[in-house]
Formats: C-alpha cells, structure tokens, sequence
C-alpha cells in the first residue's frame, strides 16, 4: 500500500478474487511471494509461485513432506539458522528446522538444471539465490503496481516492512526498487496485529452532487457536508466505544467535464485553492492538465474518526555508555550466501542493541518474531523508539554481466516479467491518460514489446485478437520507413491490409533508440519497437460508433490510416492528422476525441521507453537483445511439448450468414510441428465477415497459447512450430477492399473455436462479440457484450464474461447514462443458456438499452441460427436473441446484422448465446 501527507492512499473501484466491488478500502496490492511460494522448475524457466505450500505440509523445512519454498531458499543459504528458531517442528512440533532434507532438494534440482540446461554448472547455492531473486523480482512488481503506475517516485520513499519473513528480503526488494532506506518498526513480525489493537473507528459517508464547481456547488457541497457530517458522528456514537473525541475530514470527488475518472481532494470551499489541489493530482497521476476546462464535483465524502488507543511515542533506548563495551555479534558465520557468494556474517542480537548502534553488512540481526537480513553494502541502525532503519552505504552498480552465449534460467523468469511489466506499465499509462469511454473505461486497448525486427516479445493481458496482430503493424512501419526513422519520431496505422485488425483499431508505434548512457550500441536503426492499439469508439464510417452492419466496402468503415507520421522528432503534426480523420466521403464524427486518444498512446508509448532504457542500463543493451531471442525460443519450445500431445483433426464451422471456417490440423510429431490448414473455408464474403490476415494468425497464436499451462509471455515464438495456411481470397484472407469490421469481432471467434473443435479439446464459447453500436451525427458509442464459455474436460464453462478474442468490460451504467442520453433496463444472467453435459457450458446474459432521444443503433453478432457446439456428446449452448421492442409495445426480432432509427422509449434488447457442454450428461 501507499502512504503519503499523513494518509494511507483508498481505492474506489478495485477487484478482489475476480469480483469488481465500488466501495472506499485500502489500496493494497497482494503478490503471490511469500514464504510459502512453490519452486521449480519446467525443463527451461525457473519459477516461484503463485501456487504456496501454506502452513501445511509448508516449506520442505517444516518436516512435514512439503516441496521447495522461498523459506527454503533462505535456509539454504543460511539466512535463516535452525539453531535460532523455536523448536515447533515435525509430527509432535518439538522438533528443529530441517536443513538436510532443504540441501537433498536443492541438491536434486540443481542436477535437473544443470543437465536440461546447456553450459550451466550451477551450484545449488547459486539455484537457491536464484529462486530468491525471482521471488524478489514479483515483490518488486507488486510494488510498482502502486507505486510507478500511479506517478509515485517511489525511489524517493522509504519500504516500511513488516511481517515474519519480510525483513528477510527488504534490502533486496528496495535494491530492486533503486529505493536506499527500509524501515522495520519494533513489532513488524506482527505488525498486522498489533495495528489492528490500535485501529482507529471510522464512519464515512458519501453521496453524489453532480455539479459543475462554482459558487452554487460549493453552496451545494456545505450544506450536504453538514448532514454528512451529523450522520458518520451519530455511528460513531452509536458503536458505543471509548476513544478520543472524533475528528471528521471532507473530500471531494472531482473530474472533469466530460471525463470519466475523478480523483479525491480534500475540500475546502476556496474554489481556487480547490483548483490547484484537483490539477496537481491531474498532473501527477495522468500527466496533463486541460486549464479552462469545467471541473465537476461528482461526490462528497465525509469521514470521522475516533481514535481507540495511542502509541507510546516515548524514547525506549539510550544511547550506549561512552564507557561500555560496543556492539558485538553474538558469534560470526562463514557459510551465509550474500551477493553470489559466501561470506563472513556477523549475528546479532536486537535486545543487545542500543540507541545509535551501527552494524554494517552481511549481517542477520535476530529477534523474537522476526529475523532481519542486511545485504552487504548496507547498514543497520536503531533508534531511540527501537525501531530499525537500514540504509545502503554505496550506490547499486550496474548489474553484473549476465552472458549473452547461454540461457541463465534464473535470468529467463527475470526477464519474462521485466517485459511483461514493460507492457503492463504502459497499458496503465495509456488507462489513466485516455478520454474516451472505449479505452478508459472498457479498457478495449492493448499495449507491447518489439524487438528491431517487429516480432513479439511481450504483451499485457489485454485484448487477444490485438496481440499477435500488432507485430504485422510494426513490421509493415519498418518496412515503409526503414532507415528514415529518427528519436523522437511516431507512427500510426489501422490498415486491415497492412497489418491491421479492422479501422477503428489504431495502433501508434513507436521506434527506441538509444539512450546516452549506452550510444555506443546504437546503430541507423531503432534497437526496440513499442506499440499501443486502441479501439476508437468514433473514426468516421456510414455508422455511429464505426461498426456498421451492412458495409461492403472498406471505405464504408471509416477513416484509413497507411503509415502515417504522427509525431515528426518530437513535434505532433496535429494538423495533418486532423485533415486526414475529417477528410473522405466518410469523416469521423468526433475528432477531438480521436485526437485525445492519440496522444494518450503517445504517452504509453513513451512510458514504455522509459522502463526499457532502465532495463538497458541495469544490464547492458547485449543482455537485454539477447533474451529478447531466448524468451521466444522458451515459448516455442513450451508449444513444441504442447504439440506432442496433440491429436489431428478436422472441423468445419458455420455462421449465421451460411459461410464456414473450415481448418485441418495436421500433427508432425518428429518436428513437433503442427500444420493449421483453412482450405475449405469459404471464398472472400461480399459482407463485411472477412478476417485479414493478420486476425487469423493472431487467433491461432492465441489458441496455442492457451493450450500452454505455464506462464510464458504471449510472443512470436509460440507461432514457430506453426505452419498456418491462409487460402488467398477467402474469408480468412481476403483482398482490398473487400469489407472487414466484422472479421476482427467475428470470424476470430469462429476460427477461434473451430481450432478448439479439431483439437477436440474445448466446446465452443458464445462465438461472438456482440457489437452494439448506437450513436447521433456527432458522436457514437461502441461496446462488446459477454456471454458463456464452453466447457471442457474437467471444468464447466463460466456464466457472463467476454472469452477468448476479446477482454474487455462493460462500461459502467453510471457512466454510460450520464455520457450518454439512454437508461440501462436491464443486465442479468441468462440462465438456461449453457448446454448441458458431463460439464455444463456457461450462461449468457441478458442486457436491455431504452433509447432517450433518437439516435441510429446497430448490431453485428453471430449465433442467433447456429448454436455454440458441444463436445463429446455436450448439447449445444442456446442462440443468442436481439429484439427492438419499442415505444408503441411493437417487438420486432432482429437478425444477427441489424440496423434501426430508434425514437425516445425505443429499447433493443439483447440476449447473448451460452457455452457449448462438454461430455455427455450422467443420468
């Protein structure tokens, strides 16, 4: 979690175990790294986590046959010492920690390592260090997560650290941080508890104002605080609990107009004062500032607190006696393994500690709930309140030169999340600057990792049928400007023919260059490649919202972008840009929102360089190139196993309109290679059901991926061992300017679960992204609706959620009504919709739209006719329903493709299909 100015930091809309809530809590992110993490190792990657041993069996240690843990780790490497812990182990808990069966474990897979592993002859030591920097490393990311993606420095904090085993790694998680100080409070082993003692009692209170802040809205906020205020005092009074006097706080929730994330300021009724506190927030976490604009004040929360108990702030130690003895270890050790070796360590205890004493690293300093680790190149000193701060004594150096001949496969796992948190850093860049509701609330973006080739190398888990597309993007800019890029240059595409998905995907990408520190790499062309896509709810097409039906013509879709110049050394050719999306017979119908959204990929862009260049300069531009190629070839090799294990097979898949995918899969078991044949699939449709390229080698990519049952990046080496062929002017590869809209929503669902079919290996999902688009002359608004997932050989599919090509969510009904004039009626599950079998596919939803004003609404879906299939004797999932139903009590069926004038009282009512079934059903 995050403190700062004397306040934890609360989050308002959060996730916990896979339910989104709406509700004022502590921002705490959790990382799966604890002591009880599981370890091993899969023939080429190390791995820790997520899955724990708990507390029981729990570590191999604990005597009771429990596997390798990240405790484990620190006992191998003597960090932790089983003649100082209590004796609580074994069948009758009075037995110590076993080190024997720790070092036969480690023993065992350093063999495996060193054996699947060419060049390596690692010791066990050296495994053991490794598990831990890799426990490190997903600490360190869960830091970031509050930290670096919210606009903290957090180089510039202290780690306050607490828990039995946290202190262990404190030193190693804030090197991993560039963070130089730790604080360990007195009690930090029970910390949680001893802070829940001396919790303060809190009643809040909230409610909405909705006004533009001005006079009136401050008038408006005072006289609501008042009521508030009288209402979190009398619970207070009511809990009945002796405690200080409650002290009650204000804050408004503020945004701007037109916008859909306020942030939390404490208020106080000087407009001005309010101003400047809502946009020093506005440029911390988002980057900018839009001065001028109409700031609205969307709620009022007021809190009051009674405090329940005090902590003693009285000095616990005196400095020690000028005429005493000084500190000294209670014995020295040889054989703890710090910094990649052994060293001589000293022990010491904390109740021997004085105020001011300074004890220099390696060391371990005991006490009774807690055992604290200081690495060499920090220092140890306790203060008068008996609490430990630990501070570096020089600056990190660079990382140690990893060697580029080999794959260190501790240094594999590092790096797959190094990558991985590139992306990720800059899908959360690109979530907070947006202002469309398509990207900063359905979170329809996507964001990766290229290498100066254009292939893959990481991506966020965001939108699937963008990922292994966007590498056809990248390679089609370097194409048409190799050797005439420069620093500071960016580009932007949505060509279906050149890379692209369909037109209101626009993808920005971004050549990296050097940096100073490391020119001396550097050559004419670009070292890396970054690139954001994002779903712009508004590009222009016969349509509001730029999904239409009924297109026949790629020009009927909206605005083409071929590799156009966005940003020239630094400067946005706004302008030109500008003319482009207003020109044509088809404009867009909201530029500025367009242009909002550009150069919020800009900045994810340039997010995404920034934690490369710190990347390059921990570890040198060689290491970084190098495991670029050896997190591709671990993924290829990952799809290699999963091909052993496959059986052929053939499927033809038919939709609505009566036009099929049809795919062979042909299995090379001696190459580990796998043929995925389309012939068959029916010819280029005069619809807009026709898949480019790029989308049919992404769903292929896609599928593979998930038959993986580790976690590898998503990247261009799990497309190896593939052979896929794409017959020319079909609908899985069609010619310009057949139409495309629906091949990317659509068609990648079909050849998505006709995949799955010839494998034999999961039943269909609902197989459509169910693309309602409403909208007036001037504006538009797009969303996919969820449905049910196929079952499969041991599972059952899951009731109301987007699958496969698509990870989006729903806008929220607040935000949706207040952005736009209609009413959410309803949005229930379906239930009855999956099919039945040994394992029953997931339900299907029902959601209901009322119409306020007249606007132009559309529908592009897929198995209104034909069900989702079953497997294996599994029933088919139900057939999705539209309906208009309107004013006048008409109801009137819609097709799959539907396009209406609606009028005020209008509703369009939309029933999604469910999963197909998995097995028969056991009677």
């Amino acid at each position: 979690c995050h403190w700062s100015n004397g306040e934890f930091e609360r989050a308002f809309d959060t996730e916990v175990a896979g339910v989104r809530m709406r509700a004022p809590i502590m921002k705490i992110h959790t990382v799966a790294a604890g002591g009880g993490s599981i370890l091993r190792f899969d023939g080429q990657r190390l791995y820790c986590g997520p899955e724990s041993a708990g507390a029981v069996p729990g570590p191999a240690c604990y005597r009771r046959g429990g596997p390798l843990t990240v405790t484990d780790c620190n006992v191998m490497l003597g960090k932790v010492r089983p003649e100082y812990f209590p004796k609580v182990f074994g069948p009758n808990s009075d037995q110590e920690l076993d080190t024997q069966v720790v070092r036969e474990k480690f023993g065992k897979i350093t063999e495996e390592i060193n054996a699947k592993i060419k060049n390596n002859n690692k010791s066990a030591l050296e495994v053991a260090d490794g598990f831990l920097r890799i426990a490190v490393d997903n600490m360190a990311t869960a830091i970031k997560d509050i930290s670096v993606r919210r606009g903290y420095d957090v180089s510039k904090y202290t780690l306050c650290c607490f828990g039995g085993a946290g202190a262990q790694h404190a030193c190693l998680v804030a090197d991993a941080l560039s963070m130089t100080s730790v604080f360990i409070h007195e009690h930090a082993g029970v910390l949680s508890a001893y802070g829940m003692g001396l919790a303060d009692v809190r009643a809040m209170r909230e409610e909405s104002v909705e006004e533009v802040l001005d006079a009136k809205a401050i008038s408006v906020v005072d006289s609501l605080r008042a009521k508030l205020v009288s209402k979190c005092l009398e619970e207070l009074k009511c809990q009945a609990i002796s405690g200080t006097a409650p002290q009650t706080t204000s804050h408004v929730h503020l945004r701007y107009k037109n916008t859909d994330s306020s942030l939390l300021v404490a208020y106080t009724d000087d407009i001005p004062t309010l101003v400047k506190r809502f946009e020093g927030k506005h440029q911390q976490r988002y980057g900018f500032v839009a001065s001028g604009k109409p700031i609205v004040v969307e709620a009022l929360v007021v809190e009051a607190v009674s405090s329940t108990g005090s902590v003693n702030t009285d000095a616990k130690l005196s400095k020690r006696d000028a005429n005493s003895a000084p500190l000294a270890p209670v014995t020295t050790l040889d054989d703890v393994f710090m910094d990649g070796k052994q060293q001589k360590t000293g022990v010491y205890r904390r109740c021997d500690m004085k105020c001011g004493d300074k004890i220099v690293g390696p060391a371990i300093i005991l006490e009774p709930n807690s055992t604290v680790i200081v690495e060499p190149e920090w220092a140890a000193q306790i203060s008068n309140r008996n609490s430990i701060f630990l501070n570096r004594t020089k600056a990190k150096e660079r990382e140690a030169a990893v060697g580029t001949d080999t794959c260190d496969p501790i240094m594999l796992e590092i790096f797959n999340n190094l990558f991985m948190s590139v992306a990720e850093q800059m899908g959360a860049t690109l979530e907070n600057v947006s202002h469309s509701v398509n990207i900063k609330e359905r979170l329809d973006f996507s964001c990766a990792l290229f290498d100066q080739d254009g292939n893959l190398i990481a991506n966020a888990p965001h939108v699937p049928v963008h990922l292994g597309s966007m590498s056809e993007s990248v390679k089609s800019v370097i194409s048409t400007y190799d050797g005439k890029m420069g620093p500071g240059d960016v580009y932007v595409q949505n060509n279906p023919y050149n890379g692209g998905t369909h037109i209101p995907d626009v993808t920005v990408i971004t050549p990296v260059f050097a940096e100073k520190e490391y020119e001396k790499y550097s050559g004419e062309r670009p070292l890396f490649y970054v690139a954001s896509r994002g779903h712009h709810q508004e590009i222009g097409g016969i349509t509001p919202g730029s999904v239409p039906p009924f297109s026949t013509h790629i020009d009927e879709e909206g605005i083409l972008i071929d590799n156009f110049k966005l940003v020239d050394r630094g400067t946005m050719r706004e302008k030109e840009m500008t003319q482009l999306l207003t020109s044509g017979k088809y404009p867009t119908r909201n530029v500025e929102m367009n242009l909002s959204d550009l150069r919020a990929q800009i900045a994810a862009n340039e997010q995404g360089i920034k934690e490369i260049h710190k990347m390059v300069q921990q570890f040198t531009l060689p290491v970084v190139q190098m495991y670029m190629n050896f997190v591709q070839d671990n993924a290829e090799e990952m799809v290699r196993k999963v091909i052993e294990a496959l059986e052929p097979g053939t499927f033809t898949y038919q939709m609505d309109d009566g036009c099929s995918v049809k795919v062979t899969v042909s299995i090379d078991t001696k190459a580990r290679s796998a043929t995925l044949d389309f012939t068959g699939t029916d010819v280029q449709q005069n619809s807009n059901f026709n898949a480019p390229t790029a989308i049919a080698q992404s769903a292929c990519l896609y599928v593979f991926r998930t038959l993986v049952d580790v976690p590898i990046p998503l990247n261009s080496g799990c497309t190896k061992p593939l052979n896929i062929v794409l017959p020319a002017k079909s609908m899985v590869n069609p010619s310009p300017p057949a139409a495309v809209v629906a091949g990317n929503v659509e068609v990648s669902q079909t050849i998505t679960d006709a995949l799955y079919g010839a494998l034999g290996v999961l039943a269909a999902c609902q197989g459509t992204m169910n693309n309602f688009t409403f909208g007036t002359d001037t504006n538009g608004y797009y969303e996919t609706i969820c449905g049910g997932t196929g079952a499969g050989p041991d599972f059952d599919g899951c009731d109301a959620v987007h699958s496969h090509m698509t990870n989006t969510r729903l806008t929220d009904p607040e935000i949706l009504e207040t952005r736009y004039n209609v009413r959410l009626e309803e949005f229930s599950i379906r239930y009855g919709s999956g099919g039945e079998g040994k394992y029953r596919g997931g339900n299907g939803i029902t959601r209901a739209v009322k119409f306020l004003e007249p606007m132009t609404a559309s529908i592009l879906s897929n198995h209104r006719r034909v069900p989702p299939f079953g497997l294996k004797g599994g029933k088919p999932g139900a057939v999705g329903i539209n309906t208009l139903i309107k004013a006048n009590g008409e109801v009137v069926k819609l097709g799959h493709r539907a396009e209406h004038k609606v009028e005020p009282g209008d509703v369009i009512r939309i029933q999604t299909p469910g999963g197909g079934g998995y097995g028969a059903k056991q009677t």
